[in-house]
This record gives C-alpha cells, sequence and structure tokens, in this order.
C-alpha cells in the first residue's frame, strides 16, 4: 500500500486525492485546515465521492510516502508546517502549484532529489469546501528523472495526462504565460469571455509577451507566436469558466498575484526587462485583495 497525503483541498488537490483514491492500492489522506465532511469532484468522466481519511491538524498525520503540496503559492510556509509529521527518509514531495519558483518553497526542507516540480493544467473550481467542478481532464508535467517517473505512475490509473517533459522550465513558463493573461478575469470581474473582446485580447497579448522575454532570459524555449495562442486558447474556451484568479477575488480570499503576475515583474527587473503591464495588473490587484500584500515566500530555512 502506498500512503499519500495531499495537502489543500482545494480545487487541485480535492480533484487529484479524488483521481488518486480510485486506486484500491494507494492509501490517499487529506491535510486541511477546516475539517471536511466528504469530497465530492464532478469530472468529465462522471461524479467522484472517494473515501478518503482527512487530518485537520499536523498532528494527527503520520508519515506517507508522498506528499502531493496543493494549496496556493503564497500558503507554503503554512503547508511546510505538516511536513515533519509527513516526512519519513524516503518520502517525496511533489509541488502542485503555479510560479516557476516550486523548489525554491521547500528548499532546506526537502532533499532536491526527492522534489518533484509540477505544471498543472487541470481546469477546476471549488464551489464549496469539498465540492468541486473539473472542467477538463486536463495535464500534469514532471521532470523526466527517478521521482518524476514514480510520480507519473501514481495517476497510471486515471484519465489525466501525467507524463514527463525533457524541459520542465520551458513547460512552468508556457503555464505562467495562460495564468498572467488571466488577470484580467480578476481585474475585470469577468469570466472567460471577456477575452473575445478585441481590445481585452490584445491586452492579454501584452500580459503574455512579457512574460515571454523574461522567460527566454530564464532559459525557457517560448516561441513567438505563444502570446497568440495561448489568448486563442482562452477565446475557444468556455464563456463562463473561473479562473482561479478571478474564483478567489470573488470569494474574498488572497490571490496568488506574486505567482502568476508579479513573480515576471520580479524576475524581469533581475534580467533589466521591462514588464509595465504585469506591473500594472499585480499593483491592482494588489490594492483589492484581502490580502493585497501576501507574496510567494520562501519558508523558513533551518538554523
Amino acid at each position: 500500500m502506498t500512503r499519500i497525503a495531499v495537502i489543500g483541498a482545494g480545487a487541485i488537490g480535492g480533484t487529484a486525492a479524488a483521481w488518486l483514491a480510485q486506486n484500491e492500492a494507494l492509501d490517499v489522506a487529506l491535510c486541511v485546515r477546516t475539517p471536511i465532511q466528504s469530497l465530492h469532484v464532478e469530472t468529465p468522466s462522471g461524479p467522484l465521492s472517494p473515501r478518503v481519511t482527512v487530518w485537520s491538524s499536523p498532528a494527527e498525520a503520520r508519515s506517507v510516502d508522498w506528499v502531493l503540496i496543493a494549496t496556493k503559492a503564497y500558503d507554503s510556509e503554512a503547508a511546510a508546517s505538516w511536513l515533519p509529521m509527513l516526512m519519513a527518509p524516503s518520502t517525496c514531495v511533489a509541488i502542485l502549484q503555479n510560479g516557476v519558483e516550486h523548489r525554491a518553497r521547500v528548499q532546506g526542507l526537502v532533499e532536491d532529489d526527492r522534489v518533484v516540480p509540477a505544471i498543472v493544467d487541470i481546469p477546476a473550481e471549488r464551489n464549496a469546501p469539498g465540492r468541486i467542478h473539473q472542467r477538463r481532464t486536463g495535464s500534469i508535467f514532471v521532470a523526466d528523472d527517478q521521482a518524476g517517473r514514480a510520480f507519473v505512475s501514481l495517476f497510471a490509473h486515471t484519465p489525466i495526462a501525467v507524463a514527463t517533459t525533457p524541459d520542465l522550465r520551458t513547460a512552468a513558463w508556457r503555464k505562467l504565460a495562460v495564468n498572467c493573461a488571466g488577470a484580467v478575469n480578476a481585474l475585470t470581474l469577468q469570466p472567460g469571455g471577456i477575452s473575445r473582446n478585441d481590445d481585452v485580447a490584445e491586452l492579454m497579448r501584452g500580459l503574455i509577451r512579457e512574460c515571454i522575454a523574461v522567460g527566454r532570459a530564464e532559459g525557457a524555449d517560448l516561441p513567438d507566436g505563444l502570446a497568440d495562442d495561448v489568448v486563442a486558447g482562452y477565446r475557444a474556451g468556455p464563456a463562463d469558466s473561473v479562473n482561479s484568479l478571478l474564483a478567489d477575488r470573488l470569494a474574498g480570499r488572497p490571490m496568488e498575484i506574486d505567482a502568476r503576475n508579479g513573480v515576471i515583474v520580479r524576475l524581469g527587473t533581475r534580467h533589466g526587462i521591462a514588464t509595465p503591464l504585469n506591473a500594472m495588473a499585480a499593483t491592482l490587484l494588489r490594492a483589492v485583495s484581502p490580502g493585497g500584500n501576501k507574496s510567494t515566500v520562501p519558508v523558513p530555512r533551518p538554523g
């Protein structure tokens, strides 16, 4: 029996836990701040209502073979508080979060060869505690190394396309190109259909072009046509789709501003690349966020 702990029962954590629990050879636990009575996920293949263990305090947890961190990026420090109880000498930790700084969030807490940065593209929305709507099967990409291949095997029984990639850096920046454009939804309080407005679409392309410039400086292989491709994907998607940034703003929760737009500004500054559109988006989002100054803060280092 392989033991798995999923930290965070939001859209991604809940969806991953529900699919993993379909395999009787996997023992799945959810680590949450607020207890949930049950987990129910509406998926493209039908509803899932798995039986999973729920731990609401690190004191309840026990060591596992795999930890999947699926909290918001700015909650990485809180997620790390679970690790002392969950970690065994051979435990691997997968980071299912937005952004391009996955390893930094557990640096000093987990040996590098046991960390699996995961680039997740699973359109899903949390409608209520323990209630999730998965709109599309989606995908997860991880590095092509021993830990990454072991992670892929966990999902072999699921329809989610989980695979290794020889260039995880590029995969992460491609995902960031999608995420940074989603700032327009949170700023306008409008779902995906707003991208069909030509002026809005051009603004989204501008955000993405800044991301491309910084990503290339960081070593990602991003094509010139990526901005057009990303916007075309938004425009072809459901008009009522709600990305996580918009969902958080509508619910009055803090937003992942730093991991989606602020990081482009920070790294752009390091490389001397101007990113005025992402800077404006991050500034305005912080101004309306209840956790306005929250950012992707690396967890404290031992010593």
